[in-house]
């Protein structure tokens, strides 16, 4: 599993996604987006990336652990049905409500 950084911004971007697509390129098909604090529009396109070299390579990519920032973005761009296969729910049982 890819864990992605703490941010997820135009400052990082580059690095993040190269990672991303290097673990990917190795077989990888899930990334856990719950370490993820700080995110910007890039964040979204980041994901479209890794999905697409996800998919030419044959595989379905699985995001975990959404931020609720990260997820408001992508409902914000209109691209929530291009990542909906993608995005796994995970069950958060360490928050107390």
């Amino acid at each position: 599993m890819f864990r992605s950084s703490h941010s997820l911004t135009i400052d990082n971007a580059k690095v993040t996604m190269e990672e991303g697509l290097l673990a990917i390129a190795g077989g990888e098909t899930e990334i856990d987006l719950g370490d993820v604090v700080a995110v910007d529009s890039v964040a979204v396109a980041t994901l479209l990336v890794w999905q697409c070299a996800a998919l030419n390579q044959g595989h379905q990519l699985h995001f975990s652990s959404l931020p609720a920032n990260l997820e408001s973005l992508i409902d914000l761009y209109g691209v929530t049905e291009l990542l909906s296969s993608a995005i796994v729910v995970v069950a958060d049982d360490t928050q107390h409500h």
